[in-house]
């Protein structure tokens, strides 16, 4: 995987050999995104099985269960991550059953570990490439909302190091300049980390899209004097109202674009949305270390406030369904009220 901490100064690709390498990577950001966890979970899932060194169908489901603990440890509000876990669990568990209950010998356990190892590797190649299309047919629906000409601001990234390729909000970005709409893309900073700087920028500045990088705190005035047509953000949980949770700052966009009469889309897959929540209120706020905000960006060595200042650091706000004016998925764009459309896509899903 792409090391997202290091970009724009630096591009590399990481090695996970290890449960606790996937984990890491995860925690510390060097995979995000709700889209991206998702398939590096699977695909840590299916490592955990492929180096597992069990003797045995009960110590093998064993280590199976505890990597599944630790990935789904590693950050609580992006639906996807659990989603992707739970699939991957349900495989494992198909392929098992699928089996003989008791092993003869050593060689015969080995032959049928083998099977399963192989089955879920596909399905973390299934999960990623099913990402890959859903993101695409996301784009093609989206694009269809943003004007010719238009103004576009986005916050964080949602592109395609957010996902298994392409994005959800960049995605919808993507298509409409591949539709020749001649846009262009105002990318808040998005403090602490600056993913929208330092990756969103990044990939539109590699994608040919025409962009500015601000602070987070000048969209209003652009909103005033009429700069900004639309805003198109991603997410990480939507409820089964609509209300739904994406990176810090994503609430106070949504508020300044209700206030100047702006539209507000969100694009996310189906998996994003958990039907289990009727609203945003029971959507868990991830918070993270002090040093994210203390130092600057988190990645330089300058403080940004005395040492002794109490932080708070929430990685996520969560935005009412009523300042949404679209939901764009896979499945097509839903307007409010968003419950029975989501209703309808989780039944024809």
């Amino acid at each position: 995987m792409i090391d997202q901490t290091l970009l724009p100064g630096e591009l590399k690709i990481i090695d996970c050999k290890t449960i606790p390498e996937v984990c890491e990577a995860i925690k510390s950001l060097r995979v995000r995104g709700a889209p991206a966890i998702g398939c590096a979970a699977a695909f840590g899932y299916a490592l955990a099985a492929a180096i597992s060194k069990a003797g045995g169908r009960v110590e093998f489901v064993a280590e199976l269960h505890a990597a599944k603990e630790a990935l789904a440890a590693t950050r609580p509000t992006a639906v996807n991550l659990f989603w992707a876990l739970e699939r991957m669990a349900r495989t494992a568990e198909r392929a098992l059953a699928a089996l003989p209950q008791a092993t003869s010998n050593e060689c015969a356990w080995r032959k049928e570990r083998e099977q399963i190892v192989a089955g879920l590797i596909a399905e973390a190649k299934t999960i990623t490439e099913d990402d890959l299309h859903r993101c695409i047919d996301m784009g093609r629906h989206g694009a269809e909302l943003i004007p010719e000409g238009a103004n576009i601001l986005t916050h964080c990234n949602a592109g395609a190091l957010a996902t298994a390729g392409y994005g959800t909000a960049l995605g919808v970005i993507r298509a409409a300049h591949e539709a020749g709409k001649r846009i262009h893309v105002w990318v808040d900073e998005t403090r602490p980390l600056l993913q929208g700087a330092r990756l969103t920028a990044w990939e539109l500045v590699q994608e040919g899209i025409p962009c500015t990088v601000i602070c987070d705190n000048m969209s209003a005035s652009l909103m005033r004097a009429g700069r900004i047509d639309c805003a198109v953000v991603g997410a990480d949980r939507i409820a089964a109202n609509g209300d739904f949770a994406n990176k810090i700052g994503t609430y106070a966009v949504a508020v300044l674009a209700h206030h100047h009469d702006i539209p507000l889309y969100v694009a996310a897959p189906i998996s994003t949305v958990d039907y289990a929540l009727p609203d945003g209120g029971g959507i868990p706020i991830e918070e993270r270390k002090a040093e994210e905000v203390s130092m600057l960006a988190g990645l330089a060595r300058t403080a940004a406030c005395p040492a002794d200042a109490a932080i708070y650091n929430p990685a996520f706000d969560v935005t009412p369904a009523e300042l949404v004016a679209a939901i764009v998925t896979e499945k097509g764009v839903a307007r409010r009220p968003f419950g029975e459309r989501l209703e309808e896509w989780r039944k024809g899903s």
